[in-house]
């Protein structure tokens, strides 16, 4: 009897011990923008994986970074050419790919992956450099142009987004139907951040969705990240 409860003991402790050795390395593989440029200068071998599409990828990426669309046929194919034994960085725009796909390639076999909390927006939020494959980063709208666009009579909703951002593409629908509905109040304007980095860098926006909402030129609501439209409308008719 001593003895079976002994090895259970020895069973119930060792699966203690993995299990906060599974939430260490967790926590410690998600960095912040600059924990993982930190990283990356500490570890200047490794690879650096950037899962959004080619288009996004494009129009500014990492250095050195590899690009494995996430959402493509290919990346299962393209992950299997890494070496496992060998830490390897994954960003996409703001976390849920490269979340998905760090996932994908621990339960692969991959020792070390590091993913970067908040992906690119935080890293351009930040000020970090970034390049493409022509080496010149469009930065889009002037603010200049922006506040232009305030400038009415109405009530304007901007609304910053990505086309490959889940709940940018979630909210698409009811706010295209309070421009519709609401035509004669509000004008709905929705700026894609990813062709918009200098503008997003100079507002602050560093996360997606983020609506804005101006009256008179000046900022009289914000919201990041994912809200129902009631919560929208009740802002819209006070």
């Amino acid at each position: 009897m001593k003895s079976r409860l002994t090895i259970r003991f020895a069973v119930i402790t060792l699966l203690l011990v993995s299990c906060t050795n599974g939430q260490t390395q967790s926590n410690q593989s998600m960095l912040s923008a600059i924990e993982f440029s930190t990283k990356i200068k500490e570890l200047k071998t490794a690879t650096i994986v950037d899962v959004r599409t080619p288009d996004e990828f494009s129009k500014g990426h990492l250095a050195n970074a590899n690009n494995f669309d996430w959402n493509g046929t290919e990346f299962d194919n393209q992950i299997a050419l890494l070496d496992k034994s060998k830490p390897v960085f994954v960003y996409c725009l703001s976390g849920g790919r490269s979340s998905s796909a760090a996932n994908k390639m621990r339960s692969d076999g991959f020792l070390t992956v590091y993913e970067m909390d908040g992906g690119i927006m935080k890293w351009r939020g930040a000020n970090l450099p970034e390049t493409t494959d022509n080496a010149v980063v469009s930065n889009g709208m002037s603010k200049q142009q922006f506040d232009a666009l305030l400038i009415s009579d109405k009530l304007v909703l901007i609304d910053f987004y990505a086309d490959w951002c889940a709940p940018c593409k979630k909210m698409k629908p009811y706010l295209e139907e309070i421009s519709k509905d609401m035509a004669d109040k509000v004008v709905v304007i929705r700026i894609n951040a990813d062709d918009n980095q200098a503008l997003c860098k100079e507002l602050k926006i560093d996360a997606l969705p983020v609506l804005q909402l101006y009256k008179n030129k000046a900022l009289i609501w914000v919201n990041s990240g994912f809200v129902e439209k009631e919560i929208v409308l009740q802002q819209l008719k006070q």
